[in-house]
């Protein structure tokens, strides 16, 4: 199995500076260790790379709860889904479609087993990775009304950007390895 420490070191001289976020990536004053390592599980499934979500789930493993686990997974997946829907809704021209019920479950929003605004912090970390505009603002609202610092919020968004470029190098350089 592939750890964190050698994901870092087969990182290519060209992306010296993701092997340095990716270093850096656990001291992100003004988060818990949940706070962290679940985002980067959550971002880690939502970038799709085997290599990286499972060198991600093995790190996470020691520091998360199985709770916690599951609910960064489920935040990988429901916004896996949400983001396509929501973004459609904003981009499509016809408004009617943002008046229509989705009419799909996501029940996990209301229940996901773990702090609340942990769970958002890992949906808002997964729907910028997806790029989905209307979810990035819903997630920022309920964030700030539970009262999570706009220092933590970026934060989540800086792991989601290193997890996911390392992801897309690691892709490019398996392809090219071929």
């Amino acid at each position: 199995m592939t750890s964190i420490v050698e994901i870092k070191d087969s990182m290519p001289a060209y992306a010296k500076d993701l092997k340095l976020n990716l270093s850096s990536m656990a001291n992100n004053p003004g988060m818990t260790d949940q706070q962290v390592y679940g985002t980067a599980l959550a971002c880690a499934f939502a970038s799709r790379n085997a290599k990286l979500t499972k060198a991600v789930a093995a790190e996470a493993k020691e520091k998360l709860t199985p709770e916690a686990i599951e609910a960064a997974k489920g935040a990988a997946a429901i916004m896996g889904m949400n983001n396509i829907y929501y973004r459609f809704n904003h981009l499509v021209s016809d408004e009617e479609y943002s008046t229509m019920p989705a009419r799909l479950r996501m029940n996990i929003i209301g229940k996901p087993g773990i702090d609340k605004a942990d769970f958002e912090l890992f949906s808002i970390a997964v729907s910028a990775i997806n790029g989905c505009g209307m979810c990035i603002d819903s997630h920022d609202k309920v964030l700030k009304n539970a009262g999570v610092k706009k220092e933590t919020i970026q934060n989540a968004i800086r792991i989601a950007s290193v997890i996911h470029a390392v992801a897309v190098v690691i892709d490019a350089e398996d392809a090219l390895a071929d």
